[in-house]
């Protein structure tokens, strides 16, 4: 009898102590190194326990890696925009990412393209240039949108990068493009002429060439329509692969001659095409008071 009421208490005994020393180890803290791993964006991130590697940077779960802008950076447009992001961001070698102040009032949007093979779950570099219209608060946030062909929102990746936006002047500047149900004759045919041509209010900044920052924007193309405009029938064929503005000169007798490189041959076709790619691109000159004529080198461009 003795023995058992012993056994007993020895056995409860170990329980407690057991009890005591798991709470105790359960409880202890492990102590990791007090160094910090800078990210891509500028912002650090420490070792976390229990095996001490680094936390991960933003958007590394995500799937993607933003080195410029950096979180919080006072921006201006244009905006240089860099990074990494895995394959499964892009489709045909591109995504998007939009900029938004803290209003939540839409300022622009930049298709951003691989510098790489994209076709792979690795991270890939992208860059891009986004053009934005003057905000209305001094903060905001780029939002990076995967391109996703299938429309399923189960498959939209988000990632928002805040920032700030610097005190710059802009300029209100008009750039047109093309409304072909707005340039039709009484039969309902497509004349392709300049009654199609719709002018979309835009900003710049001010600086000593508004001309050639404007026609610059102009060849952006769809990247300056927003849902809105699209929806409303705005469309245009800019931006044209491999054009691009080369030199702008401005004539006493107000003649602009606009010099262009088209390496690919973008701007020939049919006559209804060219001419509507022209005119978009002589009107968005003409609103220049100093602008009388316009002038295209070399003189083969926009030729059917």
């Amino acid at each position: 009898m003795k023995k058992f009421f012993l056994i007993s208490i020895i056995t409860v005994l170990v329980l407690i102590l057991g009890g005591i020393y798991f709470i105790v180890k359960k409880e202890k803290k492990i102590a990791c190194p007090q160094d910090a791993k800078e990210c891509p964006d500028g912002s650090f991130v420490s070792r976390i326990a229990p095996d001490c590697s680094f936390d991960l940077c933003p958007g590394e779960k995500e799937g993607i890696l933003i080195s410029l802008p950096k979180r919080e950076e006072k921006i201006k447009s244009p905006l240089k925009i860099e990074g990494r992001a895995r394959g499964s961001w892009f489709f045909e070698a591109q995504f998007s990412a939009e900029l938004y102040d803290a209003n939540n009032k839409f300022l622009g949007k930049a298709i951003l393209k691989s510098k790489d093979d994209w076709m792979t779950e690795n991270f890939v570099p992208f860059e891009g240039e986004l053009t934005f219209i003057s905000p209305s608060a001094s903060r905001g946030f780029l939002k990076f949108l995967s391109d996703n062909p299938s429309g399923l929102p189960e498959n939209q990746k988000v990632f928002e990068v805040p920032v700030q936006f610097e005190e710059i002047s802009y300029r209100t500047v008009f750039l047109y493009y093309y409304n072909p149900e707005k340039d039709k004759d009484e039969n309902g045919n497509i004349k392709c002429s300049r009654d199609g041509l719709v002018a979309i209010e835009r900003e710049i900044l001010i600086s000593p060439t508004p001309i050639k920052d404007t026609i610059e924007l102009l060849l952006k193309g769809k990247e300056n329509l927003t849902e809105k405009d699209l929806t409303q029938g705005i469309t245009t064929e800019y931006p044209l692969e491999g054009f691009k503005l080369k030199s702008v000169n401005l004539k006493e007798d107000g003649t602009l001659i606009l010099e262009f490189e088209d390496s690919l041959n973008k701007t020939g076709g049919g006559a209804c095409r060219v001419g509507i790619l022209w005119f978009q691109i002589e009107a968005t000159a003409k609103q220049f008071p100093a602008v009388k004529k316009v002038q295209f080198l070399p003189e083969e461009l926009f030729q059917p």
